[in-house]
């Protein structure tokens, strides 16, 4: 039947890979000790980056002063906002106790896991991330210590793109233990807009990516980061759908999976177009992840892309009503999106799968493609991406010219009230005369 789910597969080694796949920090069975104890000078706290070292040092001065991760995220929480999406949620709790809310704007570890100086108003933490350090703590900095003990140990593996994309999605998109639902939003909580290697290059780094760097854990590619990021999110959208108890709000299914701005806009606008062969007036899933994948299946494996492209619009038709079950739908794709992250957690990117990668995603948004703000918010930073790892390997021609068509794309997607497609296409029919040179 389908490629994409057989062709070339080992079934089972993809299966003992995912069951290799660690816990998430706080779900390990170890304690969580505090950002104290990484905080000494004589460890990650030192003022500047120590010369002879294979880490930089200085870890815990750059995530107290100026990620967003440290105390920012815990102190969001104070807010007058906060208190009003607590109200009108009918929480018993402060935003700052509740788990709700802690669960993704701080480290929230069961209490029984808290060592004794550990402190939840620090935010999102060292351990939030790295793992409850109780196992590894003495014996990562032990002589011969290496990254591949560290993690037997208990270490979280954030070099793995697999892991780390879990890692990051589990806040920033949402897993089975904690997401923002439509309720949530509807109570006043932002909309959940994250895509995995733009956040990645825009947080302050704590780490540098050079030969000692990969020598110890691998090669880096933020291509395959943001393409296992694209799947993992597709796949969570799907789980929500899959699960009797999440998937429904009361009469309901979990709106938060469909396209917001299809329902979001003033009665008097009549935006409806047709994309995904349904009809006007049912409700649309929101495919942003599932149209970069897409593009990124096409080029990396184009010939399982007309299958994957069969299963995205089994779904869609299904969920509009329009012939076949949306469960079996969602299982199928489900399972296929499994097999899409088995191939791209060793696929390494070339600047022949970028251009590709690049020219496709700016071809579907010229034919119309992106007529939703989520689908056109994810190509925007995806080709932000994109080139940027063009420039950083000197792929690409005129990085200036590059820099300010982009900037214009960004400018049509700055506010998802004001989309409009056309100025989108308008803008992105600039950088394709600039990318193709």
């Amino acid at each position: 039947m389908r490629r994409l789910l057989a062709a070339g597969l080992a079934l089972a080694a993809l299966l003992a890979r995912a069951a290799e796949t660690p816990p998430l920090p706080y779900e390990a069975d170890a304690k969580h000790l505090g950002v104290v104890n990484c905080a000494s000078s004589l460890c990650h706290g030192s003022i500047s980056q120590w010369k002879g070292s294979n880490v930089l040092q200085n870890e815990y001065v750059t995530w107290s002063r100026v990620d967003k991760h440290a105390l920012r995220a815990n102190q969001v929480l104070w807010n007058e906002r906060s208190k009003r999406i607590v109200a009108n949620l009918g929480l018993k709790q402060p935003a700052h106790e509740a788990k709700i809310c802690v669960d993704c704007h701080g480290h929230n570890p069961p209490a029984a896991r808290q060592g004794e100086r550990f402190k939840a108003s620090d935010g999102v933490s060292c351990e939030a991330c790295h793992g409850p350090a109780e196992n590894w703590i003495k014996s990562h900095v032990a002589p011969g210590a290496t990254h591949e003990g560290n993690v037997k140990d208990g270490l979280y593996p954030t070099d793995d793109p697999v892991a780390l994309a879990r890692l990051c999605l589990s806040c920033h998109f949402g897993n089975k233990d904690k997401f923002v639902t439509h309720r949530i939003m509807g109570a006043g909580h932002p909309r959940i807009s994250f895509e995995l290697d733009t956040f990645t290059q825009t947080q302050p780094p704590h780490f540098v990516v050079d030969e000692d760097w990969q020598k110890r854990k691998g090669r880096w590619d933020g291509v395959r980061v943001w393409a296992i990021g694209q799947a993992l999110a597709a796949q969570e959208q799907l789980d929500v759908v899959l699960d009797p108890k999440r998937g429904r709000d009361g009469l309901f299914p979990e709106l938060v999976v469909f396209d917001c701005h299809a329902c979001h806009h003033p009665m008097s606008e009549t935006r409806w177009k047709p994309r995904v062969g349904t009809r006007p007036g049912t409700i649309r899933f929101n495919d942003a992840n599932l149209l970069m994948l897409r593009q990124i299946v096409r080029q990396t494996y184009p010939l399982e892309s007309a299958a994957f492209n069969d299963l995205v619009l089994q779904l869609h038709r299904a969920v509009a009503g329009e012939g076949g079950d949306a469960m079996e739908a969602a299982r199928k794709l489900r399972k296929g999106l499994d097999a899409v992250v088995g191939k791209l957690r060793d696929r390494e990117f070339g600047d022949r799968d970028l251009r590709a990668i690049l020219a496709g995603l700016v071809d579907d948004g010229l034919a119309g493609q992106f007529g939703d703000y989520a689908g056109a918010e994810q190509a925007s930073m995806a080709i932000a991406s994109v080139l940027n790892f063009l420039a950083r390997r000197g792929a690409l021609g005129d990085v200036r010219a590059a820099n300010a068509a982009l900037d214009r794309v960004f400018e049509t997607v700055k506010d998802d009230e004001k989309y409009r497609l056309e100025r989108f296409q308008a803008a992105l029919g600039g950088l394709k005369t600039i990318v193709a040179r």
